[in-house]
């Protein structure tokens, strides 16, 4: 068969093996244990993730259980407003390290919808940890930037909801990579759609921040006239 014939195979294969190192990386950049325990089990109890030798590790029971415990903290952590945005704070670096390690490992596996993952990523094994672990930055500094907005209009009401949320969207995202990675597409638009939403609200709260300043020091507009003879 010739390169030609082969191409769309080839095409359709690395498709699939950078969706699911992008979900798996999005996955880290809200929650950074989920993916890497979602991993972890899966290639250790079932099937439908084969790792290879250089990142059999994910599946060693100590390594499961040491990631079991850093979940459930950071899933009481982030039920608690002020800790929470603390913690975002220290996951800087966490999350996208995750998320660098998920990417690598989840592209270099073979899964029930990626047979021969060496194909895109061939002869540039760090690219795909630097991919990782850009997509988890982003995801992280979105969610980093929208925890305390939402815990100022909650009064820290929403940040157990919120959490809780983030957690289980961690969740479904890190089993879609691997076993439906056609549909990380949806959750990545919804993340970049979201991120924009959150700009322009920061963007509108400092506009009118700058006009209420304005007004405390000049009065209403036009700031600064003076009507004739004053």
């Amino acid at each position: 068969m010739s390169a030609r014939q082969r191409a769309p195979g080839w095409h359709a294969g690395s498709v699939l093996e950078l969706l699911t190192g992008a979900g798996l990386a999005a996955s880290a950049g809200l929650n950074a244990y989920l993916p890497l325990l979602a991993i972890g089990l899966l290639a250790r109890y079932t099937s439908v993730i084969t790792l290879p030798s250089s990142w059999q590790w994910m599946a060693n029971g100590w390594v499961v259980a040491i990631l079991a415990v850093l979940l459930a903290i950071e899933v009481v952590a982030y039920k608690i407003p002020v800790v929470d945005t603390v913690n975002d704070t220290l996951q800087t670096v966490v999350r996208p390290t995750a998320g660098g390690l998920a990417f690598g490992a989840g592209t270099s596996a073979t899964t029930v919808t990626v047979s021969d993952p060496s194909g895109f990523f061939a002869g540039h094994q760090w690219l795909p940890i630097v991919l990782g672990v850009g997509i988890s930055f982003v995801v992280h500094v979105g969610k980093a930037l929208a925890r305390p907005v939402i815990n100022t209009f909650t009064l820290g009401v929403g940040a157990p909801i919120v959490s809780t949320v983030e957690d289980v969207t961690s969740a479904v995202l890190s089993v879609v990579a691997i076993v439906i990675p056609f549909l990380v597409i949806g959750f990545l638009a919804a993340f970049v759609l979201a991120f924009w939403a959150l700009l322009r609200r920061r963007a509108r709260r400092r506009a009118q921040r700058r006009a209420a300043a304005a007004y405390e020091q000049y009065g209403p507009p036009p700031y600064g006239y003076q009507r004739p003879g004053a």
